[in-house]
């Protein structure tokens, strides 16, 4: 039986095999494994690449948003305002470096921040919004952005699925005071291993996050804070560098993928298909859809997922229990249905294939496997509106 995984990320590294075997054994000759020129060069094109003057390279999407929530010295006694359907590593950092999170409800038509909602959330004790361009869909930032500039917060935008992504024909992470990348294998820019970023216009900022990836120190054995150590290698930022260059033409086969995909989705009634927002530009981490007609158990869901993958069609479910509903988050007191489109996306969604060099032939399996299993579990067709 063939497969069809979620990601395939030997396709893409057999068009570039030959460049990356020449950069890795390039460093391995060097001798400089950590930090060096090769590093650096690739801050600087990434920098360059989102449009900030200063980049800060670390060793993942997680800490690059720790590094940054320790820069702004957000900590006991602050609220951060956040997603509840995320990846935990947006809440987590927050939680790590002693503050509480605060979670506001999305918008089901995008998977992102109810922008209508994140005011009345406000308190004399909130420090900093972080907005998460989820699935590789940019946030509309602009309400995100008033808000901050009348209450005096900082933003942090949650970048990690969304490199290439634009509002308004401006990259993700030169929006806010600064955006944090992942470089996780499956990302749009993703590496043979763990790796991040953090993008900034702010250059003593730039300093303080450099100095805390470092154990806290700018001058070698002199330590200023309690810091971390948090360095991208030399052999990541090598391959990073090669697929920098790809990364456009990666984004838009995603792009192409997620077109050929509504075309043929688009007589199932009983599944409410993403849409490309209307202020900016998509790059498409996700191809992620909804059930309409799944119950908040979400039964119908785990049986549909569990037919196409015996049929060889891999889906994946981000997320199936949003993080105000988290065990580790009892504390704050959040009760099901205090935050319900969060709650009905976590019950509802389904990721499908999804890679730059998905075909279409691949494409009209997936989807022929999705009418079968929705047939053989009776969902019940519904209208999209």
């Amino acid at each position: 039986m063939t497969v069809i995984p979620p990601v395939d990320l030997t396709e893409q590294f057999k068009t570039i095999q030959t460049e990356v075997n020449a950069a890795v054994t390039e460093v391995l000759a060097s001798g400089q494994y950590i930090n060096g020129p090769v590093v650096q060069s690739f801050a600087d094109a990434f920098g360059q690449y989102v449009g900030t003057d200063h980049c800060v390279v670390c060793n993942s999407g997680t800490d690059a948003l720790y590094l940054a929530l320790r820069a702004f010295d957000i900590g006991p006694g602050d609220e951060v305002i956040t997603s509840p359907f995320t990846f935990i590593a947006t809440a987590e950092t927050i939680s790590a470096v002693g503050a509480t999170p605060v979670f506001v409800d999305i918008d089901l038509a995008t998977f992102n921040l109810d922008l209508t909602k994140i005011e009345a959330a406000i308190s004399d004790r909130t420090r900093a919004i972080v907005p998460v361009h989820l699935f590789g869909r940019p946030v509309d930032m602009g309400p995100v952005l008033d808000l901050a500039t009348r209450y005096n917060l900082m933003v942090i935008e949650d970048c990690a699925q969304a490199t290439g992504a634009e509002w308004q024909g401006r990259p993700v992470g030169s929006l806010g005071h600064v955006g944090c990348f992942s470089f996780f294998p499956t990302k749009n820019l993703g590496g043979c291993g763990d790796g991040g970023a953090i993008t900034t216009q702010d250059a003593e900022l730039a300093a303080t996050m450099t100095m805390l990836r470092e154990h806290g120190s700018r001058v070698k054995y002199h330590h200023e804070a309690i810091g971390v150590n948090s360095r991208l290698d030399s052999l990541q930022a090598a391959i990073l560098a090669i697929k920098l260059r790809y990364l456009n033409q990666w984004n838009q086969q995603r792009t192409a993928v997620v077109q050929r995909y509504q075309q043929l989705m688009a007589p199932l009634e009983e599944i409410i298909l993403p849409q490309a927002p209307s202020f900016g530009k998509a790059v498409w981490n996700q191809y992620t859809v909804r059930l309409s007609q799944a119950t908040a158990e979400g039964q119908e869901r785990h049986h549909v997922q569990q037919l196409m993958r015996e049929a060889g069609v891999i889906c994946m479910v981000y997320y199936p229990l949003p993080l105000h509903l988290q065990p580790v988050y009892r504390y704050l007191g959040y009760q099901p249905g205090d935050l319900p489109a969060a709650e009905t996306a976590a019950h509802q969604v389904l990721s499908l294939p999804m890679f730059p060099e998905l075909g279409l032939a691949q494409q009209e399996t997936v989807v022929n496997t999705l009418k079968q299993a929705l047939a053989s579990v009776g969902v019940k067709a519904a209208q999209y509106c």
